[in-house]
């Protein structure tokens, strides 16, 4: 168990964490000089129960409330203290507003000096406490007088704090720690310090340090003041950390120590949040504050989500938008302070880490967080896919969350879903919504192949803007993967279609085109005839040549690579492997078009334009004369490639899978 103190400065604080443990946390000579506390002190002691237990003595001076956040964020029990001389002061206030909206799950009230003043005075200031505690979720809390000086007192507050039934951290998470400290330590090299949120650690363990994303690994450990094998949750910890880039300066309070599957840093964060009852003016859209949140701190700005200011008193939704990513995790508990860092606004609970940009007030987005608050992860994982087009990023789900895969995999077996795709990219739906998606997808696939059969198939994007319900991008990507994998829909190009069909010519179409194949293959498969030169040739039409070849290209048997240049699809394909090829051989991976042109024996002008379609279709990526593969899309005109990209129009109008497809919409 992890005890905080809190309360009004020169109230007793680091004398009674004295008194209870032995040790005197004030460890920097200002403190000595000065006689408050400055910094965060620790201590440990065994309360008599058999276990030790930390605590933490924060700063009570109103300039260093933002260290006594950094220290309550990560506690089980708040030691609120309140000097019997002085009573109820400032501090005691905000502090207690803080732990009320970190939600603290425990307080006892210690009311120190008390062999200063009469049993009267005592009855008084706890009369005062227990009306300050009532509208709070502390209230009830035990209260005690206590006298560092004379002893009266701590063996009886000593005893209730062993007593306190603190739910227990979460054990089986994966791993989190809360940065407040890093220093250097002469033959260990770098150790930080921090409160275990969540999971366990050993040593020779590898870590991150979010957000900056430095990989370490975990030398040894100390808990609580102890040479440990293992640390875990609730525990304070001391970490000696080695890697390439670890140092003091590279790690710092607000920081977090994590296991590598939860680094996921964040500068967007949908949020519960309650203003203070004493905040008389609302809080106005766009307000810039400071954010706390477990060690960390970060400017924010506020959006209200369905309002254009909010009150002090009842709970909102806004969206957080801060200067910087921060490390955090689903149910964090924050605070919020004034411009000035000067007055404390309120706090709340984060419930989404990756939320939109836009359409953020929406009566969706709210729906969605409300699905999103029940901290048991069945209940959230179910209450999400009831939504209309309920779908869940398990692998963000249950990194957000902090799970272990084990939970991941608890969580979907106590609901009806379907999981498809692979980690990392994993999408669960609900088995009603799978079943309605899968209907619309074919229904909406039939028709159109009556009205267009000519064409290989609908623009993916276009698909998905047609169905009800409407899945992110990103979600119906997955889907349409998933789909293709079991035979239920046939992906190329850019393009879905239902298996059976085959989009073909008219037979009088298909007889010139079959005039025309011959020269786009053989030896002279990289320079082709231009439309012209076929009509020329074959005594045709310049105009129906034209139409036949766009219509082939639609169908995927040719691509349009400039104007009136059409060239087989195998052959795309071909030169695409060339370019590859030359992209893999160069030393730095990019190539100049000579290289190219070479390879397929052809003029600069033709392989200029070759390679400028790859540049549009964004096979290569392009630096002044030099180009480099693309992997991700080096296989776009493959014989049979599922892919759900689109491309764009040519600058000059030429039309190419996809582009040009009067089916082919962005919304």
């Amino acid at each position: 168990m992890i005890v905080g103190t809190a309360g009004h400065i020169d109230h007793g604080k680091t004398a009674l964490v004295l008194a209870l443990t032995g040790t005197d946390t004030d460890r920097l000579a200002e403190e000595k000089a000065r006689g408050i506390t400055i910094a965060l002190g620790f201590a440990y002691t065994d309360l008599g129960n058999g276990r030790i237990t930390g605590f933490v003595d924060v700063p009570g001076h109103k300039r260093l409330v933002h260290a006594m956040v950094a220290g309550a964020g990560g506690i089980n029990l708040g030691l609120l203290v309140v000097a019997a001389d002085d009573g109820i002061m400032p501090q005691t206030r905000e502090h207690l507003a803080i732990l009320d909206l970190l939600g603290v799950p425990r307080l006892v009230v210690a009311l120190t000096k008390a062999d200063r003043v009469p049993a009267a005075r005592i009855t008084a200031v706890t009369a005062e406490i227990n009306a300050l505690l009532a509208p709070t979720s502390l209230t009830g809390a035990p209260a005690l007088p206590v006298s560092a000086l004379t002893g009266e007192g701590i063996a009886a507050l000593r005893a209730i704090l062993a007593a306190q039934d603190v739910a227990p951290p979460q054990q089986g998470r994966g791993f989190r720690l809360a940065v407040d400290r890093s220093f250097t330590l002469s033959g260990a090299g770098t150790v930080v310090t921090g409160t275990v949120h969540s999971g366990s650690i050993a040593a020779g363990a590898s870590v991150v340090v979010s957000p900056t994303g430095l990989a370490a690994r975990v030398r040894e450990l100390r808990a609580e003041n102890q040479a440990v094998a293992t640390a875990v949750a609730g525990q304070r910890v001391a970490l000696n950390l080695a890697g390439p880039a670890i140092t003091r300066e590279a790690i710092r309070r607000g920081d977090e120590i994590v296991d590598p599957s939860l680094h996921a840093p964040t500068a967007r964060i949908d949020a519960t949040l309650r203003l203070l009852a004493s905040e008389i003016a609302p809080l106005r859209s766009g307000a810039q504050v400071h954010l706390h949140t477990a060690t960390a701190e970060a400017v924010a700005r506020v959006v209200p989500l369905g309002a254009a200011a909010l009150p002090g008193g009842p709970a909102a939704w806004v969206q957080l938008v801060l200067d910087r990513p921060i490390a955090t995790s689903w149910g964090r508990r924050y605070i919020l302070r004034d411009a000035s860092g000067q007055r404390t606004l309120g706090g709340g609970q984060f419930i989404d880490l990756r939320p939109p940009a836009r359409k953020r007030a929406t009566a969706a987005r709210r729906a969605a967080l409300m699905a999103s608050l029940p901290p048991v992860p069945a209940e959230a994982l179910s209450a999400q896919l009831e939504l209309p087009g309920g779908s869940v990023d398990l692998d963000n789900f249950i990194r957000d969350r902090a799970l272990t895969p084990g939970e991941g995999d608890a969580a979907l077996q106590a609901t009806a879903t379907v999981t498809i795709g692979v980690a990392p990219q994993r999408l669960v739906l609900s088995a009603a919504t799978i079943h309605s998606l899968r209907t619309a997808m074919s229904k909406r696939l039939q028709m159109f192949h009556v009205e267009h059969p000519d064409l290989p198939g609908i623009a993916a994007e276009r698909l998905r803007l047609s169905l009800t319900p409407r899945l992110p991008a990103s979600a119906f990507a997955t889907l349409l993967k998933a789909e293709a994998a079991r035979g239920a829909l046939h992906l190329k190009g850019g393009f879905v279609a239902l298996p059976s069909h085959a989009p073909t010519l008219t037979p009088p179409d298909e007889a010139l085109f079959t005039r025309i194949a011959p020269a786009l293959l053989g030896e002279g498969r990289f320079r082709p005839p231009r439309v012209r030169d076929f009509a020329t040739e074959l005594s045709e039409d310049e105009d129906n040549l034209r139409r036949i070849l766009r219509l082939a290209a639609r169908m995927g048997r040719v691509d349009q690579i400039a104007r009136d240049h059409f060239f087989d699809r195998a052959v795309t394909s071909e030169m695409v492997q060339i370019a590859r090829a030359l992209s893999e051989a160069a030393p730095t991976g990019w190539f100049a078009a000579p290289a190219f042109r070479d390879q397929l024996r052809n003029g600069r002008k033709v392989a200029i334009e070759i390679l400028d379609f790859f540049d549009r279709h964004r096979i290569t990526y392009r630096r002044g004369d030099l180009r480099r593969i693309n992997p991700l899309r080096a296989d776009l005109f493959a014989a049979e490639q599922p892919s759900d990209d689109t491309t764009t129009r040519a600058p000059d109008g030429g039309e190419s899978s996809p582009v040009g497809r009067p089916d082919f919409k962005s919304g």
